[in-house]
């Protein structure tokens, strides 16, 4: 059970960054010496975010208990510097999935079931399993959203039972720039405000977002209209590197403010953050050869990963306009970078692309990272091109295929669902030694990385295409094994890393993922 609750709500629009927020504000507290600790509440009916689109709703993340959830724990990670858990993340699935299987053994005693108090019961008891000093929770969706009131009721009555001077209601909202008439209207944010106090809570703090930094008298009018004094009204407006937040807010004295509302115990004075975002960066250029397009937060770790390594994010290249492309108008395209990442991915669209990608960049020396799918695609274009075995594929694409070298994990075969039923989860895996794999960990033999897949590397019919950690020539080594092969490479190639796992779900600000940093590194010196 937390001793203190800071609620995080949004207004207006959907993604003005509430998650961004939420996360900075537990850095700065977190610097402060406080043991901090967050929940992301999603109003959506998804039990987890696992059978979700990155189309519509951006990457999933995984957390290190094997946990699909949405992309905003990547935030929590990567700012607190803390391993998010399954219990770190709340959905109006999980609560009326228990809610009507708790009805069905008989365990309310033939009550009416009713979502006050039953729903917004459970509700308060997945809030109270949380074990810390501060609990950031933040109330996913916008104020006024029909499936999300039912989450602010629970959090309000919470408030009152274990007393109002704990909890501290921040309220996200934006007010738009007018440039027809070059100004500011608050009259969104206002009524926004009212639609929060009409369900019972009146905010505590107002953090304004803007496209620009804002006038005080229209900071002076959201804090009337508002019911806030005009100290707790923060305006937050757009920057260039998200990763910059955390001090912005700490110049605004943001942590004072909060610790004055809670009455927080600070152990320790903070002069400077320790805060280590990069602010200058390599002029690399990167490309991602990708599937999902329909948001910028469909690859958001491997992003974050590539620009805390201290480049700029990577290009993203669709692979099926690749896939009607020849060779030559390939080589043309992709000329222009000095290194390429293949992410993972579901189903066979843009695979024809991203294989194309791949030979690419093994045939010119361009330093090459697959991830997932991508390492799985990267044995596909060399067990074609270079063993000639033309017709290779993963069965997850050609069922028929006389040469399947990905094909489904033996215990996905009995898997009738879809959500939950992947290999999930950091497993812990062998990285074997004389590898570029082995020298990127710093000589360690183990370590533990987080997986999401359902197919694997058809070794055993295969394994003529590959050395364990043997430099073969024309073979693929392999530099990581479970039972399944986890990593392949080329000792011969300034880059060429395929890897099973996920490694951008580890990066956090000022750790990234050393294979990232390798790449990085790989790419400069082959420049």
């Amino acid at each position: 059970m937390a001793e203190k609750y800071i609620i995080v709500t949004g207004g207006v629009l959907s993604g003005i960054g509430k998650g961004v927020v939420s996360a900075s504000i537990g850095r700065l507290l977190k610097e402060l010496g406080l043991t901090v600790n967050s929940l992301k509440i999603d109003p959506y009916l998804n039990v987890d975010a696992g059978t979700m689109n990155p189309n519509q709703h951006g990457e999933v993340f995984v957390t290190e208990d094997g946990y699909e959830a949405d992309l905003d724990l990547g935030h929590y990670e990567r700012f607190l510097g803390i391993e998010m858990k399954s219990f770190n993340n709340m959905t109006a699935g999980q609560v009326y999935k228990y809610v009507i299987e708790k009805e069905r053994e008989g365990k309310y005693l033939g009550a009416t079931v009713q979502m006050v108090p039953h729903v917004t019961e459970r509700v308060k008891e997945r809030i109270e399993e949380i074990d810390t000093e501060v609990l950031l929770i933040e109330i996913g969706g916008t104020v006024g959203d029909i499936e999300g009131e039912i989450f602010l009721e629970a959090v309000r009555e919470l408030s009152f039972e274990k007393g109002r001077e704990n909890f501290m209601f921040i309220h996200v909202t934006f007010v738009p720039y007018l440039h027809v008439t070059n100004e500011f209207k608050t009259k969104p944010t206002q009524q926004s405000v009212q639609l929060l106090r009409r369900i019972g809570i009146q905010p505590d703090m107002l953090l304004v977002r803007t496209e620009k930094e804002i006038d005080l008298s229209s900071l002076e009018k959201v804090a009337l209209f508002g019911g806030v004094p005009l100290d707790y009204v923060v305006n937050l407006p757009d920057l260039a590197n998200v990763y910059e937040v955390p001090q912005i807010l700490y110049e605004k004295n943001i942590h004072s403010l909060i610790s004055s509302k809670l009455n927080l115990e600070i152990s320790k004075e903070v002069e400077e953050l320790s805060w280590k975002c990069p602010k200058t960066f390599k002029n690399l250029k990167i490309a991602m050869i990708c599937k999902y397009l329909g948001t910028d937060d469909a690859y958001k770790s491997i992003m974050e990963s590539v620009f805390l390594s201290g480049a700029k994010r990577p290009d993203l290249i669709n692979s099926e306009e690749l896939e009607e492309m020849s060779e030559e108008e390939i080589k043309i395209l992709l000329s222009k970078y000095e290194g390429i990442i293949i992410p993972g991915g579901f189903g066979a669209r843009g695979t024809e692309g991203k294989i194309k990608a791949i030979k690419y960049a093994r045939e010119n020396n361009v330093p090459l990272l697959g991830i997932c799918l991508g390492m799985q695609l990267m044995v596909i274009e060399y067990a074609r091109n270079v063993f000639g075995y033309k017709e290779a594929n993963s069965t997850e694409f050609d069922e028929n295929t006389p040469y399947p070298v990905i094909d489904l994990m033996e215990e996905q075969k009995k898997m009738l669902n879809l959500g939950g039923t992947m290999r999930l989860g950091a497993q812990n895996i062998e990285i074997l030694p004389n590898t570029k794999l082995h020298e990127i960990y710093g000589g360690k033999n183990s370590v533990f990385e987080r997986h999401r897949h359902r197919y694997e590397v058809n070794y055993k019919e295969f394994d003529n295409m590959f050395e364990k950690g043997k430099n073969t020539p024309n073979k693929l080594s392999i530099s990581a094994m479970t039972d399944f092969v986890e990593a392949i490479e080329l000792s011969s190639h300034p880059f060429y890393i395929g890897i099973q796992y996920h490694p951008e779900f580890k990066t956090k600000v000022g750790d990234p993922h050393p294979i990232f940093k390798a790449f990085i590194e790989a790419i400069e010196q082959n420049k």
